[in-house]
C-alpha cells in the first residue's frame, strides 16, 4: 500500500478561517498519525481575488496553529503548463470538447431556462459541433468542457457519509479550462493531487458535489482517485454557516484575543471529531494517537466561544508553566506592557507572577488588561471596586497605618506580611476584611485579584507600600466620585 500523502490547498482570497484551520488540522494529525506525508498547496488561480499579503496570512496561521507541513507550498500559479497539458490529453481522448459559447450567449439561455422554472444545466449545443465545424473556428475564444457521459452512474464511498451515487444526466459538461486559459477547480485539483501523488481527499463536506466531476476526470485519464473523506461543516451558535456575525472566523484573530495555539488546535480537533470516548483535554501527542477518519461525525460543529475559552483557562492552568511564559511575554511585548528591567531582568519573578495569575486567566490578555498592575504601575482603579471596598470614612487613616507597619517588615514572607496586615487591623480594632479589601484595590485597581498576601510578596514592599500611599491621597476624590 502507498504512503499516506495529504494535502491542505487553501485559496488565498481570505484569511485563514475556522473551517479551512479545522480542515488543515485534520489532513495534519492523519499524516502525523500515519506516518505520511502532508502538502500545502496553494490555489491562487482566482486572479482578481488571490493576493500575496493573504497567501502570507494563511501561511502565518498556519504557523501559528503549529501545522508543519513536508513540501510545498506549491503554487498553481506557477503549474498552469500541467493543467493545459491535462485538457489536452482529455481533448484527444474525446472526454473533453471546445466550447464557442460566449458569456453573453450563456447568461441569456441561462435566463430562458430560469424563466420555465427549471435549474439550469448547459445544453451540450458545443459538445455536437464536428471536428470540422471545430476547425474552422480555430483561433476563436473557447472554453474547455468535460465530456459527462450521457447514461449511467457515478458511485464513490466515502469514508464519512458512506456510498454515495450521482447520475449523469445530472452533471452537466462541466467546464475544465476557461476562455482566458486558466483552470477551474476541478482540473486544477486533480492535475496537482495526480502529480503530487495524493492519496487521500480530506475536505468539508461542501465539496461532496465536487467529487462525481473530479472522479470523472480520474477515470477518464486512467488514474485511481484517491481515498475521499469530507468532514462536517462547522455553524455558528444558532445553527447556521459560521459567519463574521457570530465573531471572529480569522484563525489569526483569535491568536491576537489572547488564545493559545494548543488549546486552538485541541478544541478544533472536537468539531466534528470524537475520540471515542468522553475524553476532551487532549495534548497533541494525544491527538494524534488516537485521530481516525472513521471518527468524524456527518453532524455539523457547532462553534462555542465559551467552550472554547474554557479549552484556553484549562490549558493555560495546566500547561508546565516554561511553556506558558513565552506567550505572556509575547502578549506584554504586544501590548507595551514589557519592561526589561522589570520582567525580563528578573526570570524567577516573571515566572512567580505568572503562576500567581494564570489560576484566574482565561485569556493571555487578561495579563494584559486585568492583571496589567503587576506588570506596570500605570492602573486605573475600578469604579465599581471603588464603590464597594472604599467608602469607609476612615480608610485614609487605616491605610496610612498599614502602611507603615507593612513598610517596617523586615522578612518580606506571606506569613510576615498576613501577620502585619492582621496586626494593624487589631490594633485599630476593624475587621481585618475591611484592610484586605481596600488593600487589593490600591495593589491592583481590582476588586477581584489572586490572594492579597501572595500579591503583595510578588510585588514587593517598595512597590506595596508606594501604591498604598498613592491610594491616600486618591482617597479624598474617589470617595466623593462614588
Amino acid at each position: 500500500m502507498a504512503a499516506v500523502r495529504v494535502r491542505f490547498a487553501p485559496s488565498p482570497t481570505g484569511y485563514l478561517h475556522v473551517g479551512g484551520a479545522r480542515t488543515a488540522l485534520f489532513n495534519w494529525l492523519f499524516a502525523r498519525q500515519q506516518g505520511g506525508v502532508y502538502v500545502l498547496r496553494i490555489e491562487d488561480t482566482d486572479i482578481d481575488r488571490s493576493r500575496p499579503e493573504l497567501v502570507e496570512a494563511v501561511i502565518e496561521g498556519l504557523r501559528w496553529l503549529g501545522l508543519d507541513w513536508d513540501e510545498g507550498p506549491y503554487f498553481q500559479s506557477q503549474r498552469l503548463a500541467s493543467y493545459h497539458a491535462l485538457a489536452d490529453r482529455l481533448l484527444q481522448a474525446g472526454h473533453a470538447y471546445r466550447c464557442f459559447c460566449t458569456p453573453e450567449e450563456l447568461d441569456e439561455r441561462r435566463q430562458a431556462a430560469e424563466k420555465t422554472g427549471k435549474p439550469w444545466k448547459y445544453d451540450g449545443r458545443c459538445r455536437k459541433l464536428s471536428t470540422e465545424e471545430v476547425a474552422a473556428r480555430q483561433g476563436q475564444p473557447h472554453a474547455v468542457r468535460f465530456r459527462v457521459p450521457e447514461t449511467g452512474a457515478i458511485t464513490f464511498d466515502d469514508v464519512v457519509y458512506g456510498q454515495l451515487s450521482v447520475n449523469y444526466d445530472e452533471i452537466e459538461d462541466f467546464v475544465l479550462l476557461r476562455s482566458d486559459r486558466l483552470p477551474t477547480y476541478h482540473l486544477g485539483v486533480v492535475a496537482d493531487d495526480i502529480d503530487m501523488r495524493i492519496t487521500h481527499v480530506i475536505r468539508g463536506a461542501d465539496h461532496i458535489s465536487n467529487t462525481p466531476k473530479q472522479i470523472l476526470i480520474y477515470e477518464a485519464v486512467g488514474v485511481e482517485p484517491p481515498v475521499f473523506a469530507h468532514v462536517p461543516l462547522i455553524l455558528g451558535s444558532d445553527r447556521t454557516r459560521l459567519s463574521k456575525r457570530h465573531g471572529a472566523t480569522s484563525v489569526t484573530a483569535y491568536r491576537d484575543d489572547g488564545f493559545l495555539p494548543e488549546a486552538f488546535r485541541n478544541f478544533l480537533a472536537l468539531l466534528g471529531w470524537s475520540p471515542g470516548d468522553d475524553t476532551e483535554l487532549m495534548r497533541t501527542e494525544e491527538l494524534i494517537r488516537r485521530f481516525s477518519l472513521a471518527n468524524v461525525s456527518r453532524t455539523n460543529a457547532s462553534f462555542d466561544r465559551a467552550k472554547l475559552e474554557w479549552f484556553n483557562a484549562e490549558y493555560l492552568r495546566s500547561e508546565p508553566l516554561e511553556k506558558i511564559l513565552p506567550h505572556v511575554e509575547n502578549e506584554l511585548r504586544r501590548s507595551g506592557l514589557w519592561q526589561e528591567a522589570w520582567c525580563g531582568a528578573d526570570k524567577e519573578w516573571f515566572a512567580r507572577v505568572v503562576d500567581l495569575l494564570r489560576p484566574r486567566a482565561r485569556l493571555l490578555t487578561d495579563f494584559s488588561t486585568w492583571a496589567r498592575s503587576f506588570f506596570s504601575d500605570e492602573f486605573d482603579y475600578d469604579a465599581a471596586a471603588v464603590r464597594k471596598f472604599l467608602k469607609d470614612e476612615r480608610l485614609g487613616e487605616l491605610l496610612a497605618q498599614l502602611r507603615e507597619a507593612l513598610a517596617g517588615v523586615q522578612n518580606w514572607t506571606h506569613d510576615e506580611i498576613e501577620k502585619a496586615v492582621r496586626g494593624a487591623a487589631e490594633r485599630t480594632d476593624v475587621k481585618a476584611g475591611l484592610l484586605i479589601n481596600a488593600s487589593r484595590v490600591a495593589l491592583t485597581g481590582q476588586a477581584v485579584a489572586p490572594p492579597l498576601f501572595a500579591t503583595m510578596e510578588v510585588l514587593g514592599r517598595e512597590k506595596v507600600v508606594t501604591r498604598l500611599q498613592r491610594l491616600v491621597d486618591s482617597l479624598p476624590s474617589l470617595q466623593t466620585r462614588a
